[in-house]
């Protein structure tokens, strides 16, 4: 956080010392980074609305969001783990240079919400895996016409008679959904009445199935309208089934 001399976050003597050496480097790094891109061109990419791409590909060389959003239980290095306290101390860094910049990482910590709530090794090794590629995430919940209303949603997911599904209906207002290694997606079986049938699965951006329409938001940061058109959910992307599906949405929103 910002020293106990000033409550106002200052770059030229933001010191991070009651943090670990790999968490101080990771903060510092990314002041830095900041820094050395300056004043000028973040006004000028936040004007002309251009991708994060430059930012994430210095998080992703740093393995920041790696550290920072990988469960100790899921960790391959021993550096990371999910630690509040690291998390809000980032938070204050984008805060200050700008929204789109913790938007984009926000939006990841949601999208990996119902993944580090699952019981599914295999899904929690990938979001691991991706992580460490680097690659953000996404968080599928609301809907053009529900909104983020849990109780209520069009994305219907019909049985394939192979122990899958086919999923298909739209999402909107999702942060990072034209770039996201995984999407959690929330939805309904069309064969299951009530809580029972909520479902809680994995999506990829670049899947065929995936069909990207637009970003709704006039902004350099992506607030994506998508579409699933016939997507196929294996039983290795099952998240959360019934009540725990439910359960996952709203712990998320609550982190």
């Amino acid at each position: 956080m910002a020293d106990s001399a000033s409550l106002l976050f200052n770059p030229r003597t933001y010191d991070p010392g009651h943090f670990d050496p790999e968490t101080r480097r990771l903060l510092r790094a990314t002041v830095d980074w900041f820094e050395a891109r300056g004043k000028r061109r973040l006004i000028e990419d936040y004007r002309s609305r251009a991708w994060l791409g430059d930012f994430l590909d210095f998080a992703a060389k740093e393995g920041l969001f790696a550290t920072f959003l990988t469960p100790a239980s899921a960790a391959g290095k021993g550096d990371q783990r999910w630690d509040t306290a690291r998390i809000a101390a980032l938070n204050e860094i984008f805060g200050f240079y700008g929204l789109d910049y913790w938007y984009a990482w926000q939006v990841t910590i949601l999208g990996l919400g119902p993944v580090w709530q699952s019981d599914n090794a295999e899904a929690r090794a990938r979001a691991a895996e991706l992580l460490a590629q680097g690659e953000v995430f996404a968080f599928g919940l609301s809907e053009k016409t529900h909104g983020a209303d849990i109780y209520s949603t069009d994305m219907l997911l019909t049985p394939d008679g192979e122990g899958g599904f086919r999923a298909s209906g739209s999402k909107y207002y999702i942060g990072n959904g034209n770039a996201a290694g995984l999407v959690s997606v929330f939805g309904r079986r069309t064969d299951v009445e009530g809580p029972d049938g909520y479902v809680f699965f994995a999506a990829d951006s670049r899947h065929e199935a995936y069909q990207l329409v637009k970003n709704v938001v006039d902004s350099s940061k992506y607030v994506s309208e998508f579409r699933l058109a016939d997507y196929p959910v294996a039983p290795a992307d099952i998240l959360h089934t019934g009540r725990a599906a439910f359960d996952a949405a709203l712990n998320t929103v609550n982190v």
